[in-house]
């Protein structure tokens, strides 16, 4: 009999990965049963999984682990980036069914039923990496049951659009983080930030009150911060019309602006740059990276499909002073100003590296030279 007639409960059911140019992938299905809809994108991290997962720079899309085994060290409540998953759907090789970590407490099947995320396993990842890398990234879906009409399902992938990301995973009201020695008061944007940005400034004496994507000058000016943080987020920058209008505003300011992923792109488009959508983005914990003040090369995690394009910033603005050193992209920017710079890898990183942490210490320098 063909194994394929003799799926049990812990095999797996059957599920399909369907491309927007119809390739269709046979696999397994974990997770809840049901259909997604997303852009199919692939990240190369070997651990740091529920972080992956629970990161709102996902949001709207299809995550693919490069890694062929995951979920073998567990999931727990304390790791977590966000409070909840955004992912549209998880792809994996093999997920492993007995983690063994004392931090444990759910395994990833688990975790994705309790967050409603569609995944499917035991398909070619390898092949479906390489299938991105070559034409791009596409729209997709998961799917527990093979469509009707192919046609018209492939006709409404095409038209699949991630809106108004930033809207649906930031904060509506201000929160306020207090440090245990406060030092310095900083506002942190909250376009989708991660977990450990916060930490990491609560951790050098920074109170923070995150507030939403929309906060005005006026409101920002009346906390009366030391600085500004830009935190990462998911979507195409140029769609948040509203908030680089504000972030040109409070250029002129005079507060210190330190910005992260997303937020480095919106600074830069404030500023009159622009940004263009790479072929299949940069996700991952290996992204080397040059600084080139330093004269270094760092590795980076990095979880972005859009770069903006670094020579159409005015030099009397700014300069480019990180470049990837894969593909050339702009990494990060310096303003002349000397009250703002930006990065766009993630020097909070958890999990890891963490070669780039001296940028906040150098955001904690520049809020005490204008403090």
């Amino acid at each position: 009999m063909e194994r394929d007639n003799m799926i049990t409960e812990k095999d797996g059911h059957i599920a399909y990965l369907i491309l927007e140019d119809g390739t269709v992938y046979r696999g397994k299905g974990f997770g809840v049963q049901g259909t997604t809809m997303g852009e199919v994108v692939f990240t190369t991290g070997m651990t740091g999984y529920q972080e992956t997962l629970t990161d709102p720079s996902y949001y709207g899309q299809i995550v693919t682990q490069t890694f062929p085994l995951i979920g073998n060290y567990g999931l727990n409540d304390n790791d977590s980036e966000s409070e909840k998953s955004w992912v549209k759907g998880y792809i994996v090789r093999e997920w492993c069914e007995e983690p063994s970590n004392f931090r444990s407490k759910y395994t990833l099947d688990e975790f994705l039923k309790n967050q409603n995320i569609i995944g499917i396993y035991d398909i070619d990842t390898r092949a479906l990496t390489k299938k991105i890398r070559e034409h791009g990234v596409m729209n997709g879906a998961i799917t527990t049951e093979l469509p009707g009409s192919m046609d018209a399902f492939l006709t409404e992938l095409k038209e699949y659009t991630i809106l108004d990301a930033v809207k649906s995973v930031s904060c509506t009201e201000n929160t306020f983080y207090p440090a245990a020695k406060e030092d310095f008061h900083v506002v942190l944007y909250d376009y989708g930030y991660k977990a450990n940005i916060l930490r990491s400034l609560l951790q050098r004496g920074c109170s923070v009150t995150v507030v939403p994507y929309n906060a005005t000058m006026q409101e920002i000016l009346e906390i009366k911060p030391n600085g500004i943080m830009l935190s990462n987020g998911p979507g195409d920058p140029a769609e948040n019309t509203e908030s680089i209008k504000i972030l040109s505003e409070l250029m002129d300011s005079g507060v210190p602006i330190f910005g992260i992923c997303l937020g480095h792109q919106l600074l830069a488009l404030a500023n009159g740059a622009e940004r263009e959508k790479l072929k299949y983005g940069h996700r991952g914990a290996n992204q080397p990276v040059a600084d080139k003040p330093r004269d270094r090369v760092f590795i980076t995690s990095q979880n972005h499909g859009y770069a903006v394009v670094g020579d159409t910033l005015d030099p009397k603005i700014g300069f480019v002073s990180h470049s990837n050193v894969n593909d050339g992209s702009c990494e990060g920017i310096t303003y002349a100003n000397g009250r703002a710079f930006t990065v766009q890898f993630h020097p909070e990183a958890c999990s890891g590296p963490l070669d780039t942490e001296y940028l906040f210490d150098q955001f904690i320098q520049m809020m005490q030279q204008h403090k």
